[in-house]
Formats: structure tokens, C-alpha cells, sequence
């Protein structure tokens, strides 16, 4: 079974859920293009850099979600390592494109979602969630991102996809 990215449910609120994640790293790629095909462009080096094609020829295992920030034409396609790994500990990427950040313990509103992971589907629950935030007086600290968390072999209707937004703080932070 797949690792994914750890959260603590803070809050389960009407048409979404408040988490906290912990600290954690990233690998990731900025592509230009179009949402499918900047998310397909990424995806290589991210899988080359994961699979050893780094100074140190070290391995990690492939994570859940892959995470997707588009913004305007750009879009950072980001793979989570596991529980553990430290940037500082993390071998140099031999491909430029790739970059590794440490990404500090937050909040975030999320909302699940299945079907394919086109740009359309993507927007309209990030959409619905800023409104429904904005609704439920919580502050967004940036613009939704979109978690895929299945291969592309399986079948759309079976796809697990979040639409997440980082909130700048909680007010009721470890009450469940």
C-alpha cells in the first residue's frame, strides 16, 4: 500500500474538512502549459529523481498525493516524500528542474472528490471551497492545489482527488 501524507482531522465542517499536516518535503517541478500536459511534463523528472537519478543514486518510495499548484500558465507539480526524510539529508537533483522544499506544519481545508483530474473538474471544487471558507469566516493563506492520489491506469469514476487550501491559522486548534 502506498505511504500517504499524515494529517490530524481537526474538523469535519459542512462540505469539508479541517487538517493539520506536519512538517513535511516536497520534491517538485514548475512547468508553463496547460494543466494536463505541465502535470505529464513534471511528472518524469519527479519519478527520474525518486528512482535514483540523483547524486547519491538513493531511492524513496512513491508517496500519496501528487500534488498540483496551478497559478496562471505556471504549475508546480509536487511529489511528498515520506514520513521522515529530511531536506537536509536529501540527495542534489541531476535534473535542474527538480527542487526540494521543506513545507512547515499548517492548516488546510480539503474536499474529496472522485472522477478524472481535468483542469474543469479541479476548479469547480477549489471554487466551491474558497466560497465555502469565505463562507464559514476562515482565511485562505493562498490559492487551492489539487491532490491526486491513484495511477492514471485506474478508472476515472474510482479516483480519489482533493482540492486543498492552506488556511493562515485555525481557530480552534487541537479541538476535534
Amino acid at each position: 500500500m502506498t505511504e500517504e501524507l499524515p494529517f490530524e482531522l481537526v474538523a469535519k465542517m459542512p462540505g469539508f474538512e479541517v487538517r493539520l499536516y506536519p512538517k513535511h518535503v516536497l520534491v517538485q517541478v514548475v512547468t508553463k502549459g496547460e494543466f494536463n500536459s505541465a502535470a505529464s511534463q513534471a511528472f518524469r523528472p519527479l519519478v527520474n529523481y525518486i528512482s535514483g537519478r540523483n547524486a547519491s543514486n538513493e531511492k524513496f518510495a512513491m508517496t500519496a498525493p501528487v500534488l498540483h499548484a496551478p497559478v496562471d500558465q505556471l504549475h508546480t507539480v509536487s511529489f511528498v516524500l515520506p514520513e521522515g526524510v529530511k531536506l537536509k539529508d536529501l540527495p542534489l537533483p541531476l535534473d535542474a528542474k527538480v527542487s526540494a522544499v521543506q513545507v512547515k506544519e499548517h492548516y488546510a481545508a480539503a474536499v474529496r472528490f472522485r472522477g478524472l483530474a481535468d483542469y474543469e473538474h479541479f476548479k469547480a471544487y477549489g471554487d466551491k471551497l474558497l466560497q465555502t471558507l469565505k463562507d464559514a469566516k476562515l482565511k485562505p493563506a493562498g490559492d487551492p492545489y489539487y491532490a491526486r492520489f491513484d495511477p492514471p491506469w485506474k478508472p476515472g469514476f474510482l479516483r480519489r482527488n482533493e482540492a486543498i487550501i492552506d488556511l493562515t491559522e485555525y481557530p480552534s486548534k487541537g479541538k476535534k
